[in-house]
C-alpha cells in the first residue's frame, strides 16, 4: 500500500482528531514561546491537513480556531499593545489569511481530484482506464492471499469491430463502446471492476467469484451484449475469455496476459463465444 492510499483511507474523524490535537500543541508552543516568536504560519499545518482529507467547511472551523487559540495564547503569555484595537486588528487578518489559505486549498483538492478521475477513467466509456485497472487489480490479488478468496477474470473482444468503424464511422464505434460499458455495468456488482484495455478489448474483473459463479454472469453477459448489437443493427460479436484464480500467486500481467490467451482460443475456434479456464489448473 502506497503512502497516498494510507493516508487516504484514514477516515474523517481521524483527521479531526489529529487536527485538534496539532492546534492544541501549537497553542502551548505560542504560549511558551512569549511575545518574542511568532509561529503562526504553523497553525497552517492542521488547517490544510483537514481541509485535504475532510472539507472545506471544517477547513473554516479550524481557521477560526486556530485563529482564537493563537489570540489566546499570545494574550496569556503577556503581549501588550500600544492601542488594544491593534489586537482586533491582528487577529482579523490573521483569520483572513487562514480563510483565504482554505479557500486555496478546496480549490487544489478539486483539481486534484478532477484530474485523479480523469485520469482514472476512459474519456470514451466511462470504464476504467488501463492504469487504474492495474492498480485496482493489484488489491484484488493482495486480498486474496490474504483472506484465499478465489476471483476471476474476463477479457472481452469485440469481434468485427474494425469493420463498423470503416462502414459507419467512428463515431458509431464510439456509441458501440459506451453501449457494450453500459450493459456489462447493468449485469455486475459495484464490487466489480469492468476497464477498458485499449481499442476494442475490455477487461472484467470479478472479485470473490469463484467460476461457477463466473459462469452464470459471464453467459448472461455475453447473452445480453450479443442481442443488443443485433436490436442497434451493429454486426458485432464478443469473443469472451475467462479465468478464475483459486491462487493469487501471479503478477497482474501474468493474470491478463493468461486471460488474454484463453480469449484467443476463442477467436480460433470461430469467434463469439466464451471459454473458461481455473488457475491452477
Amino acid at each position: 500500500m502506497s503512502a497516498a492510499t494510507f493516508f487516504e483511507k484514514r477516515g474523517k474523524p481521524f483527521w479531526i482528531s489529529l487536527g485538534v490535537a496539532l492546534v492544541i500543541i501549537l497553542g502551548i508552543i505560542d504560549y511558551r514561546s512569549g511575545t518574542e516568536l511568532n509561529i503562526s504560519l504553523f497553525y497552517l499545518i492542521p488547517i490544510l491537513l483537514v481541509v485535504w482529507y475532510t472539507d472545506g467547511q471544517m477547513g473554516l472551523v479550524f481557521s477560526i480556531a486556530s485563529t482564537l487559540v493563537g489570540f489566546i495564547a499570545k494574550y496569556s503569555a503577556g503581549q501588550t499593545y500600544s492601542n488594544p484595537t491593534i489586537y482586533v486588528w491582528n487577529t482579523v487578518l490573521r483569520l483572513g489569511f487562514y480563510m483565504v489559505v482554505t479557500w486555496l486549498g478546496v480549490t487544489m483538492k478539486r483539481t486534484y481530484t478532477g484530474n485523479q478521475e480523469v485520469a482514472r477513467t476512459d474519456y470514451v466509456t466511462g470504464a476504467i482506464s488501463v492504469r487504474y485497472f492495474y492498480e485496482l487489480a493489484q488489491n484484488v490479488i493482495r486480498r486474496s492471499q490474504r483472506f484465499q478468496h478465489p476471483f476471476t477474470l474476463a477479457y472481452i473482444d469485440l469481434d468485427n469491430f474494425k469493420t463498423v468503424n470503416d462502414q459507419l464511422g467512428h463515431s458509431t464505434g464510439d456509441r458501440v463502446l459506451r453501449a457494450v460499458t453500459d450493459g456489462i455495468r447493468r449485469q455486475v456488482r459495484n464490487a466489480d471492476t469492468l476497464a477498458r484495455l485499449g481499442g476494442d478489448e475490455f477487461a472484467l474483473l470479478l472479485a470473490e467469484t469463484d467460476d461457477e459463479a463466473a459462469k452464470t454472469v459471464l453467459n448472461k453477459i455475453h447473452a445480453s451484449l450479443v442481442n443488443e448489437m443485433l436490436r442497434n443493427g451493429w454486426m458485432v460479436t464478443f469473443s469472451v475469455g475467462v479465468v478464475t484464480f483459486n491462487e493469487a500467486h501471479i503478477t497482474v500481467d501474468e493474470m491478463v496476459k493468461m486471460t488474454d490467451n484463453v480469449m484467443y482460443s476463442v477467436k480460433v475456434a470461430g469467434k463469439n463465444g466464451v471459454n473458461y479456464s481455473i488457475y491452477p489448473r
